[in-house]
């Protein structure tokens, strides 16, 4: 019997699909509008869509696939393969697993995106020498991974691993969830384009003005980074910042989880030294020495396709530890 697997990566624009073999080599894929806002039933006719073409192009039926794999935006269950919320579909309470068993015939794993993002830089990205690692995602927002002795730690309720809403600075930025302070709010891609966005607001002599053609809405971290390297100091000033924030967020969970590696993936790491300096000297100002000196961090691997690939890793399960 043939033996493949699929990994769906499931998110509020686009749902990325993928066809693996035993090993997990990827050797089909498919990318489909989300179409959220046509209603969840459009979504899963997508996903199921995304699914057939993918086995289709390798001349295969869904009884070649031993498991789907799922990620996506939470909070959920895993064990009932339950999305309790997820604002970028406008979904709540949504029983994925069964829905898409019913309809596919293949048995489904839901988990977090974060989460296997996570398993798929374990596997089969920049983590595969390691047990025990954490993955941090820098992007609109910070979400992570724990892996620890190769597996997702996930706590008593599928709660563990939301570092983005760890208090970094009391009575900081207000985040979304309503605290002030968190990860997110301080050193996120949103944080950082609102701190560029209100450096023009107040008048600073930055070229980040000129950049953005007047218009501080258009001021985005890719902006801010050109200006850094033309030599702006007030766009140096905020990955500066950023950096020394990521680097106490790191610190905290270097404390907590000596690990052997943090692996930084998401649009912000695309900043490269601006952010990744200023992170690895409050990381080591902020972080017992000891955990500081034994701990690898590296850059993720496996780009855009971190998510599908670890929805595939979703979807092997226990076969990866064979």
């Amino acid at each position: 019997m043939k033996e493949y697997y699929v990994g769906v990566d499931l998110g509020g624009t686009k749902i990325l699909t993928a066809l693996a073999d035993a090993r997990g080599k990827i050797v089909a894929k498919k990318k489909l509008p989300t179409e959220a806002r046509k209603g969840e039933e459009k979504v899963i006719q997508n996903i199921v869509s995304s699914i057939d073409a993918v086995l289709q192009e390798k001349g295969l039926s869904r009884e070649d696939v031993i498991t789907l794999g799922v990620g996506s935006p939470g909070p959920l269950n895993t064990q009932e393969g339950i999305i309790y919320l997820a604002p970028n579909l406008g979904w709540r309470n949504v029983h994925i697993k069964d829905i898409l068993e019913e309809e596919t015939g293949i048995p489904v794993i839901l988990e977090n995106d974060a989460n296997a993002a996570a398993l798929g830089e374990k596997w089969f990205g920049a983590g595969q020498d390691v047990d025990n690692l954490i993955y941090i995602t820098v992007s609109t927002g910070i979400g992570g991974g724990i892996i620890i002795n190769k597996k997702i730690f996930h706590g008593i309720n599928d709660g563990a691993g939301e570092v983005g809403h760890m208090v970094i600075e009391p009575g900081g930025p207000v985040c979304g969830c309503g605290n002030r302070g968190c990860f997110e709010a301080v050193a996120s891609g949103t944080a950082i384009n609102k701190m560029g966005r209100e450096a023009v607001k107040e008048n600073k002599a930055t070229l980040l003005m000129e950049l953005s053609g007047g218009d501080p809405e258009k001021i985005d971290g890719s902006l801010i980074a050109r200006a850094a390297r033309q030599g702006d100091e007030v766009a140096r000033k905020i990955w500066d910042k950023a950096g020394y924030y990521l680097g106490i967020g790191l610190a905290n969970l270097l404390n907590i989880f000596n690990p052997e590696m943090i692996i930084l993936g998401g649009g912000v790491m695309n900043a490269g030294d601006l952010i990744m300096e200023p992170m690895k000297k409050s990381l080591k100002d902020h972080a017992l020495e000891s955990a500081f000196n034994s701990v690898e961090i590296r850059q993720a691997e496996l780009g855009n396709d971190t998510g599908v690939i670890g929805a595939v890793a979703v979807a092997m399960g226990d076969r990866l530890l064979e």
